[in-house]
């Protein structure tokens, strides 16, 4: 699908965005091993958390859809922590990356033995991160080539680890705390950096026994989890796409209604605020642990500046869209210790600088990294989203301050995440 996006003067308008996908695929996986019924409001409905869902139901977890005053309601049926059935065939993760990761911890522990993989992408993706802790624990994986899906699973009793992650993941540690309710003894996952805490929260919410101490988690196993009613916030990283929009076109104002500022995710916002963005918390409040807030974002003097180090790790998903407002900032932007964006959905390094370079941006990339010039001005042309939902739509953004309309090549790579997008974008601007 090849989507056209024209140049717009400015954004205006109250948007809400998607149920925050890290969180869907959280909840989806703990309330499938919880006690009970659980109702999750909100729900992603992006093709990844559909994925997971999938996944579930191979697995014996029944679910359904319903509609609430226009909202959607997932209901998952659990079957508590010894629940699961033998899948009949191969489980397919799509396109998600967490599905498989995560899931893993899971399926590690189970009495049966499974398989699981994703499409083109996802089996280009090593597993190895995953695999040498979870067989510390006492899991016995099989890889492709020793570390790529399909990955086999015979599931095998587990024991407690204390496990230091080389790199920091949340899906890793969520995959290991995952496989810790199950473990004997208490699982211990030390973080160089803290991460997105989405799985310590929800897990805590859900009954089980877990404890947080200066980047250090601990899960004990042997908890049941027990079902309950539950809401998704909006997407932060979703919004991402629209704020920077608002930024940096015309006299736009925005508001981006529920969306989630779970202080591990808010980087981005603190990134965004240092180099110069007026962006006005509107209301705040806590439900299910976690925090969500509408925001008001006005056009802003952007200054640019640099992302590493651990505001690299924080910020990885927003790279994208980072890059697109650097661009057009006043000081450019350079993004250092992100060699995880070469493994991602696609090889997103190298994807940002070849579409930067068709619009007649100048960009240099690293192996690890960008270094974009700012003041620079974005030329119409066809943009290769790569199959990569981030790259369509942070290009679909760049096209709206382009000299003229864009096409965007594989447009609907968006519906991993974000099914709406064009629609909302279109509903915006002006």
């Amino acid at each position: 699908m090849i989507e056209q996006i024209a140049p717009a003067r400015g954004i205006h308008g109250v948007v809400s965005v998607p149920g925050d996908k890290s969180i869907s695929h959280r909840y989806a996986m703990l309330t499938s091993i919880a006690q009970g019924d659980s109702q999750i409001y909100n729900y992603s409905t992006g093709a990844d958390c559909r994925s997971t869902l999938s996944c579930m139901a191979a697995l014996g977890i029944s679910h359904s859809f319903s509609e609430e005053d226009g909202r959607p309601v997932l209901t998952v049926h659990g079957r508590g922590i010894a629940g699961l059935q033998a899948p009949k065939q191969t489980l397919d993760a799509g396109n998600s990356g967490s599905t498989i990761r995560m899931l893993s911890g899971i399926l590690a522990a189970q009495p049966f033995t499974v398989a699981i993989t994703g499409d083109e992408s996802l089996v280009k993706r090593p597993m190895r991160r995953i695999m040498k802790p979870l067989g510390e624990m006492g899991a016995r994986i099989a890889a492709t080539d020793g570390h790529f899906p399909p990955i086999t699973i015979h599931g095998s009793p587990l024991r407690g680890i204390d496990y230091e992650l080389p790199v920091a993941s949340a899906q890793v540690k969520s995959c290991l705390l995952l496989a810790g309710l199950y473990a004997s003894g208490e699982t211990v996952v030390r973080e160089p950096v803290a991460t997105r805490d989405h799985s310590e929260i929800a897990l805590r919410e859900l009954g089980a026994d877990v404890s947080v101490t200066a980047r250090v988690i601990r899960v004990r196993g042997g908890a049941q989890l027990t079902g309950k009613t539950l809401v998704v916030p909006g997407d932060l990283s979703s919004a991402a796409f629209f704020i920077v929009a608002a930024l940096i076109r015309g006299e736009s104002d925005l508001i981006v209604t529920n969306v989630g500022l779970n202080p591990t995710r808010t980087a981005l916002l603190d990134v965004l605020r240092g180099m110069g963005a007026q962006i006005k918390l509107l209301h705040l409040e806590q439900v299910n642990g976690e925090l969500i807030g509408n925001l008001q974002i006005k056009t802003s003097r952007m200054r640019g500046g640099t992302i590493d180090g651990a505001t690299t790790a924080a910020v990885i998903d927003e790279i994208p869209i980072l890059a697109i407002l650097g661009a057009v900032s006043e000081d450019g932007l350079t993004v250092r210790d992100a060699a995880e964006l070469r493994v991602k959905e696609t090889d997103r390094i190298e994807a940002i600088a070849a579409n930067l370079r068709r619009m007649g941006v100048a960009v240099t990339a690293s192996e690890d990294g960008l270094q974009i010039p700012g003041k620079q001005q974005f030329r119409a042309a066809k943009i290769d989203s790569y199959g990569d939902h981030r790259i369509a739509m942070a290009f679909s953004i760049a096209a709206l301050a382009s000299n003229g309309s864009c096409e965007i090549e594989d447009a609907e790579a968006a519906s991993v995440s974000f099914p709406e997008f064009y629609t909302t974008l279109r509903n915006i601007c002006r």
